[in-house]
């Protein structure tokens, strides 16, 4: 067998299983994907059919990367295995069956931004207002989506929901009204391609045994991550013949704030007795330090399977930790440690800051940008969502899908044509009292007399896309996007308008050429809906390429399934990581969740690791006093070393001065490669110099002094550190241990002095 002798003991016993349920608990950096792909290539050695087995991963990077690697292996019929991600294998399954739910096969993906505006009309047909804080158009929708991601049906909400929760009343108002317009626009949301799939094959029992007898042999990569409607996708599919071998890891379990239930992998051997159970715990990717220092950190979680990691690469310095001033200190200290590191010869590109929150890579920019440092900042404002991206998009999906209003009335006066929207409105009126789509209305616009001489700006757009509709089967998805680009008019306004902007526009319209010209050469039969289907089901995960010489700044939930020669992470404190509402409002669940993730973290590096984090760090314009991250404190001292630089009276004021600082980045665009607006501007703090010269309040005294113990509401009870004058009020730090150290306005503050 191809491959089979380069694995390892544990490795070939995944392999050789082949019947029957089985676990694979796969350490980060274990090997996992090259184990699955043999896997694949030994069920094809054995007799079984290509078409009998269904490969399922979370991202399209991962999906091409088996596919590649079981085409190497396997000669014929790789083609016809299914390898894709969840929604992927979704798509594929609606687009034939879908019509057992009365939809049309040709409906259209809608993303957050679709569902959005989608949404905003819903608000407005039941009189809610959109700009309520209590019940917000986006609340709705994360609501709705976790209600799908549970199975639960609108009717089934309508019926538990308390008449009195006046909340609960409008959530299932506006859930029962949004899947009706979803509906009216042959459409589905991203979180429908899951839960209607399901829904099908519970509701249509001979659908479901078709593709049971179609997918005999089924693999779920990173089930650790998989939520309560996708759990119930794969039972559901591997439930008659039971040949289903999962893939996770528990301990890289970090999304449960998006629905994510650990206990799926968990009590996979509750759900699909006779489990055999493969531990795969030898890491190829880090030095055995680096493995230590992780296994020391998460076996203080209770909740996992047990296992540790471990390796034969010996090497490796110790773990480096560095205690900064605050996070000016810390990011002179990143940036100062990366040039040091290419003065000796590394690349940018082997270099990656990692951090808890977007919020945090502020400050490191601002020391990139000053010094010169190469970067990406990973997660900001995606290709796909760009304005003139989204406006061709829209153009495709009301080719593919007329019905689609979201996207035909974004387009109907794109490029601008003089129609405005009290016309539009008057022609959904008219649609709306003739039971018509929006497009099928444009076919009957001489009747529509309002419109008056409007209507000829209406069939003027009518027949463009007519026009297109009938060129579209022709022409491959590149020729497409070229000659609705041209014929819609939206080039020529670029060129007309010829400011910078604009032509920076037309490069992007042109880098959506080129990657339809990657697809169509990759996918000769895709055609439109297929095309659509591919751009609609990228991931965040799916844009990254490690090609540019930069360095790379990302959150540690971005970083899985990376990994970096040199890593940072960055502000390791209580209240940053693990983060203030898990520290002060989860439980132990949420606190295990977050050392999960600096779990994740650690295991991306593979040969060096800085972690470090500041005495003092503004937080929503408030300088806070935070203690190391107890993680830190989990990790052996015989590990760690603590670099440490002298600060000199020059650099301690230039850390203080941008700490003051109002003003945003301004040159930050020039300087980065993927391109990010700046951040919000710091706000004031009071200096120690102002502080000594402000008078005592006059209208009353404290009961406290410093060292006395006092009782706040969000934070118990601590211990007084320091008393100034503050003029009106007194300023207070207490010290609340693990919590750190905060600053309250006496008068604000409710401190209550607690007896002895």
């Amino acid at each position: 067998m191809i491959g089979f002798e380069q694995l390892n003991e544990m490795q070939q016993k995944a392999v050789l299983q082949k019947d029957g349920p089985v676990l694979v608990l796969a350490g980060a950096g274990s090997g996992k994907t090259g184990a699955l792909t043999v896997r694949i290539a030994h069920l094809l050695e054995t007799g079984v059919k290509p078409w009998n087995i269904l490969a399922i991963t979370f991202t399209n990077k991962a999906a091409k990367e088996m596919k590649e690697r079981v085409h190497k292996l396997v000669k014929d019929g790789a083609e016809e295995i299914w390898i894709s991600t969840f929604h992927s294998t979704c798509v594929r399954i609606l687009r034939r069956e879908i019509h057992h739910l009365d939809y049309d096969g040709q409906f259209s993906i809608y993303d957050s931004d679709d569902q959005e505006k989608l949404m905003r009309e819903v608000f407005k047909q039941l009189d809610y207002s959109t700009t309520d804080k209590a019940f917000s158009v986006k609340g709705a929708m994360s609501i709705i989506s976790s209600l799908k991601e549970e199975m639960t049906p609108w009717e089934d909400y309508l019926k538990s929901a308390d008449p009195s929760d006046l909340k609960a009343s409008r959530v299932a108002k506006v859930y029962r009204a949004y899947q009706k317009r979803l509906k009216e626009n042959n459409a589905l949301d991203f979180d429908d391609l899951i839960y209607k799939t399901v829904m099908l094959f519970r509701n249509h029992p001979d659908v479901l045994e078709k593709y049971q007898d179609r997918f005999r042999y089924i693999m779920v990569d990173e089930y650790q991550d998989t939520n309560t409607s996708q759990y119930e996708l794969v039972y559901m599919l591997a439930a008659k013949y039971k040949n289903l071998c999962v893939v996770g890891d528990d301990d890289q379990s970090i999304y449960g704030w998006r629905g994510a239930n650990i206990r799926n992998i968990l009590e996979f051997e509750k759900d699909f007795p006779n489990t055999v159970v493969i531990k795969l715990e030898q890491n190829y990717r880090s030095t055995k330090k680096i493995l230590e220092a992780a296994n020391a950190v998460i076996h203080h979680n209770q909740t996992r399977k047990d296992k540790s990691l471990w390796t034969e690469n010996d090497g490796g310095s110790i773990l480096h930790i560095y205690k900064a001033e605050n996070e000016y200190d810390e990011a002179r200290f990143v940036a100062e440690r990366i040039q040091e590191m290419i003065n000796e010869g590394r690349s940018y590109k082997d270099m990656a800051v990692l951090y808890r929150t977007n919020a945090q890579s502020r400050a490191v920019e601002d020391q990139f940008v000053r010094k010169g440092i190469p970067y990406r900042l990973f997660g900001g404002v995606r290709f796909y969502e760009r304005k003139e991206i989204r406006d061709i998009l829209s153009y495709l999906k009301v080719l593919a899908n007329p019905a689609d209003t979201i996207a035909l009335r974004r387009i109907i006066n794109v490029p601008r044509r003089g129609i405005g929207e009290t016309s539009i409105d008057k022609l959904v009126t008219f649609a709306e009292g003739n039971n018509l789509s929006l497009f099928d209305a444009l076919g009957r616009l001489d009747e529509i007399t309002e419109l008056k001489t409007r209507a000829s700006k209406f069939r003027d757009f009518y027949e463009i896309i007519t026009s297109l509709q009938r060129d579209a089967d022709e022409l491959s998805a590149a020729e497409l996007i070229d000659t609705v680009v041209k014929r819609s008019g939206y080039f020529q306004s670029l060129m007309t308008e010829g400011t910078e902007e604009a032509l920076s526009r037309i490069q992007n319209i042109d880098e959506f050429v080129n990657k339809a010209v990657e697809y169509d050469k990759t996918n000769p039969e895709g055609g439109l809906a297929g095309f659509l289907e591919e751009v609609a089901l990228v991931a965040d995960i799916d844009g990254y390429e490690a090609g540019d010489d930069t360095v790379v700044l990302m959150t540690l939930h971005s970083a899985k399934g990376l990994e970096f020669p040199y890593v940072y992470m960055i502000g390791m404190e209580e209240g940053m990581f693990p983060t203030f509402r898990a520290v002060m409002y989860g439980g132990e669940k949420d606190i295990e969740e977050e050392r999960r993730l600096c779990y994740v973290g650690i295991t991306r590096a593979r040969e060096e690791l800085f972690m470090t984090h500041a005495k003092s760090r503004m937080q929503h314009g408030i300088t806070q006093y935070n203690p190391p991250s107890r993680f830190l404190k989990e990790i052996p001292q015989d590990l760690v070393d603590m670099p440490t630089r002298q600060i000199s009276d020059m650099a301690k004021k230039y850390a203080m001065r941008e700490s003051m600082k109002l003003s945003p980045i301004t040159s930050l665009k020039q300087h980065q490669v993927g391109g990010r607006g700046t951040g919000k501007p710091a706000t004031t703090i009071t200096s120690p110099i102002g502080r000594k010269t402000m008078p005592a309040p006059k209208d009353f005294v404290l009961d406290y002094k410093e060292g006395d113990k006092v009782r706040a509401p969000k934070y118990g009870i601590g211990v007084v550190k320091s008393i100034h004058n503050g003029g009106a009020d007194f300023e207070v730090e207490v010290n609340f241990g693990e919590k750190g150290t905060k600053k309250f306005m006496a008068k604000l503050s409710k401190l209550i002095k607690v007896s002895e």
